[in-house]
């Protein structure tokens, strides 16, 4: 049975198709859903096994990166994403979407309406466009463990994009294995340095789950590399893993719950 997946549209997201192709290219049921309808009860996430928060520019960033669809998402929607993660389906926020699953509190610690993490600015002051290398890490997120150690060739398109965490909390994320995947370097190695990190990110962070393992945030587009084709050196033969990995990996688990 394919499993139901809600690509969530709003105003200004404008990488749901590519979500959408990829789910379904990975065995997903995926449907857009606007949030008007969830909002006036047309459609109810229960009805869904997985949320995907896509990227974009939600609202035009308006005030800052994600803050408006999240005050939304928290205002009006809370009852029925507090059921949604209580039956233990998945959530995936990316880029703007990871963006939007801080300012709800979903991330990284799972406290609906409490800010514990933020995307700041990108250290280099301008937007970034580019392909870079993350590092799956073993961590809380269930859906990725058969990924683990896969270093990745990716897209990230973002100005917005440095982790930042207050020195207690970022310990916390740390010492509970809440970080599912960091920039690194040719060799595979966490690197905090322009341009292989190409934000900042504190300890290299690229992408973090909550502690159920069941929702993640991530801010490099996987949906941007399903196909090898989609590589600028794709011809070259040197293309490492393809994002296909978070979207065949959520699609199976929810297959097997």
């Amino acid at each position: 049975m394919k499993p139901k997946v809600c690509i969530l549209r709003a105003d200004g997201i404008n990488c749901d198709e590519e979500t959408f192709y990829a789910f379904e290219k990975f065995g997903g049921a995926p449907e857009y859903v606007h949030i008007n309808q969830l909002r006036s009860k047309i459609k109810r996430l229960k009805n869904y096994q997985i949320l995907a928060i896509p990227g974009g520019f939600a609202y035009g960033d308006d005030v800052v990166s994600g803050k408006i669809l999240a005050t939304e998402l928290v205002s009006f929607l809370k009852d029925q994403i507090q059921d949604f993660t209580s039956r233990k389906n998945l959530v995936v926020g990316i880029c703007n979407g990871f963006q939007v699953l801080t300012r709800t509190g979903l991330l990284p610690f799972n406290r609906l309406g409490e800010m514990d993490a933020t995307l700041e600015q990108n250290e280099s002051g301008r937007f970034e466009c580019r392909f870079i290398k993350i590092k799956i890490e073993d961590s809380c997120a269930i859906f990725l463990k058969p990924y683990v150690g896969q270093i990745i060739d990716i897209s990230v398109n973002h100005g917005e994009g440095k982790f930042f965490a207050l020195p207690k909390d970022l310990s916390k994320i740390e010492k509970e294995n809440l970080v599912a995947c960091r920039y690194v370097d040719e060799d595979g190695k966490p690197t905090q340095h322009y341009p292989q990190n190409p934000n900042g990110a504190l300890n290299a962070i690229a992408g973090v789950t909550d502690p159920t393992g069941r929702i993640l945030g991530l801010m490099p587009h996987p949906e941007k590399i399903i196909e090898l084709t989609q590589h600028p050196n794709w011809r070259r033969g040197n293309v490492k893993a393809l994002g296909g990995f978070l979207f065949e990996g959520m699609v199976k688990f929810a297959q097997q719950t």
